[in-house]
């Protein structure tokens, strides 16, 4: 394993960039539960037949996977301050698309303004890596969980903006989408204070790391690239069925709302503390715990459709993401070199967000199309969760038999 951190009195220059990258998390990154509150129903007043109304929210999670490689490139060359300023204009771009196909009522022109989202959605998952760069072996779990947690205001100032925007114009939900834009324009001008050095230029003839291939045959990199997407593909499988299974259930749409919440927050909250628990019981653990809590969520989904089931299994669901997704993506950036980082960060966001867009495609499916109500739905749903979480762990396990002294 190669460690490129820095010494722990140098963490100044980390903590500032944290600040900023918190900001930027809380600013920017509104605009995702902006969109995906509304996309699924702008995408139905849109769309000709109903079963494509989420079609726009899996296009942006499709945007994001094909454009994490080249957008990791990007930053290895020519350093993280370009690919987010990049990634916001791409945010601003998908919120206009959008913005101008709902004015003209076209379908097809919206997914293209989703995709196009997707761009920003990729720069906003290298956020995390970014606090790394200028940390410490010490500060870096505590620099990427700091970071996540500025997604917790952003759950909360997203949306706000929705109930006072999505009204505010004769077309629905075209003033949130103008709003979007706003924030990706104002938000861009954050990325002023990021002092992230740009990683050195490999002299010619000098070793540029190991090919695409070589990293994926890294344990510990296979280990922590599977670990992370199956955290983040059942969180997302799971978390997209709840409203419908919530409603079919026989509950109102405003307890699915108060779920969903209740979920968001359990994400976000436990990244206060998560990096402190990875710098004193080990990366392998929490991600362990991680993957333990989201069987329970299932475990409690399955055991019954009360209110009370869906609120503890999705809070256990916001937990067991935070600790598996921060604790993979910790364990991922301690195992590369810096002429590796855009390679293998690049990568990893490809397979993460190509196992995401899958699960979120299937969640639907599983939902509608399986047994013949909303409760069979949501147990086939919570069944599906097994073979990966088995994956997962197993992969885990033999990860600590094979390299004892890492747990």
């Amino acid at each position: 394993m190669t460690d490129t951190a820095l010494a722990p009195d140098s963490d100044l220059r980390a903590k500032r960039n944290v600040v900023v990258l918190v900001f930027a998390q809380a600013i920017l990154g509104a605009q995702m539960p902006m969109i995906f509150t509304i996309g699924g129903l702008a995408g139905q007043s849109l769309a000709t037949n109903a079963c494509w109304a989420t079609l726009p929210i899996s296009l942006i999670v499709f945007g994001s996977m094909t454009t994490a490689p080249w957008l990791s490139q990007i930053m290895q060359r020519f350093g993280r301050r370009t690919g987010f300023v990049i990634g916001a204009m791409g945010g601003a771009a998908g919120a206009l698309i959008g913005a101008y196909a709902l004015s003209i009522g076209s379908f097809w022109l919206f997914l293209v303004g989703s995709y196009f989202t997707g761009i920003y959605m990729s720069a906003q998952g290298f956020y995390r890596f970014a606090a790394a760069d200028t940390a410490s072996a010490v500060f870096r779990p505590k620099a990427i969980s700091y970071v996540l947690a500025g997604g917790l205001a952003a759950a909360i100032i997203g949306p706000q903006l929705v109930k006072v925007t999505s009204d505010a114009f004769v077309v629905p939900f075209m003033g949130t989408y103008l709003a979007v834009l706003v924030v990706n324009l104002i938000g861009a001008f954050l990325f002023i204070f990021l002092d992230i050095p740009k990683p050195p230029r490999a002299a010619p003839g000098a070793d540029g790391g190991r090919s695409r291939m070589e990293l994926l045959a890294d344990p510990r990199i296979a280990v922590a690239i599977i670990c992370a997407m199956v955290s983040y593909a059942l969180m997302n499988l799971v978390m997209t069925s709840t409203p419908l299974a919530v409603v079919g259930c026989g509950f109102e749409q405003n307890t699915a709302a108060d779920v969903v919440t209740a979920h968001v927050l359990a994400m976000f909250v436990p990244s206060f503390f998560t990096g402190h628990l990875i710098a004193r019981f080990g990366v392998e653990r929490i991600v362990a715990l991680g993957l333990l809590i989201l069987a329970a969520a299932g475990g409690v989904a399955l055991a019954g459709v009360d209110v009370e089931n869906f609120f503890v299994a999705l809070v256990l669901l916001g937990v067991g993401w935070n600790f598996g997704f921060i604790g993979a993506t910790t364990m991922l950036a301690g195992a590369h070199s810096a002429a590796e980082r855009g390679r293998v960060q690049g990568m990893n966001d490809l397979i993460v967000f190509g196992g995401v867009t899958v699960a979120s495609l299937a969640s639907g499916g599983l939902m509608n199309c399986t047994g013949g109500n909303a409760e069979q739905g949501w147990i086939a749903v919570n069944l599906a969760m097994a073979p990966f979480l088995v994956l997962a762990g197993g992969a885990l396990i033999w990860l600590v038999l094979r390299s004892p002294r890492t747990a």
